[in-house]
């Protein structure tokens, strides 16, 4: 029987993603992986090169499925606040983007797999000015970067609105990051003079 190579790495970033997410770089363990996945360690090295380049290849894939899964629909303020409504809605469902680049924050000191993921950030960013076309690229990126900040927080630093609030609440969240958003771009230099 042929070995299936893409169902053995899928497996094994399935895995990995699970175990670095929970654990970070430093306490995720590459027998662990192994045991999650159902594929032996020497799948680990053969297919990754080892447990660097699983991180990377873990954390880049999170981020291009949350950036490529989500396109930006229509066009004004309105389609970035969907935009972030959704992006809030996967960082929720799908915590491991978030908690992995928090672990790649405290434990790499710089970004894994930093030219895929620019470029799949320029790409976003190009979305943005496509919706608002009177932005800057820096401030499509500013509005981008806040976004994501704003969704990822709300999962890697759960203690936060407990302190803030009290009691998490997932609603009241998504519609205060929809509304900054929106308000965010609305304010944007050059889109405040467009009409909506």
């Amino acid at each position: 029987m042929a070995w299936d190579t893409d169902a053995t790495r899928e497996k094994l970033l399935d895995a990995a993603i699970t175990e670095f997410s929970d654990r970070g770089f430093s306490g995720a363990r590459i027998h662990q992986i192994s045991r999650i996945s159902g594929c032996n360690r020497e799948r680990i090295y053969f297919y990754f090169g080892g447990k660097a380049e699983l991180f990377e290849a873990a954390l880049t894939r999170e981020l291009v499925t949350a950036l490529d899964d989500l396109p930006i629909v229509g066009s004004g303020p309105v389609a970035i606040a969907d935009f972030a409504g959704r992006y809030f809605d996967l960082s929720r469902n799908r915590p491991s983007l978030a908690r992995l680049t928090f672990w790649e924050g405290l434990e790499q000191g710089h970004p894994v797999g930093a030219e895929t993921r620019a470029l799949r950030a320029a790409n976003k960013v190009s979305e943005i000015r496509g919706a608002l076309p009177a932005l800057s690229e820096a401030a499509a990126e500013d509005l981008l970067l806040t976004i994501v900040t704003l969704c990822h927080a709300w999962v890697s630093s759960p203690n936060v609105p407990l302190v803030i609030t009290g009691t998490p609440d997932d609603g009241r969240r998504r519609a205060s990051i929809i509304r900054t958003s929106e308000l965010l771009a609305r304010d944007a230099p050059g889109v405040a003079s467009q009409p909506s």
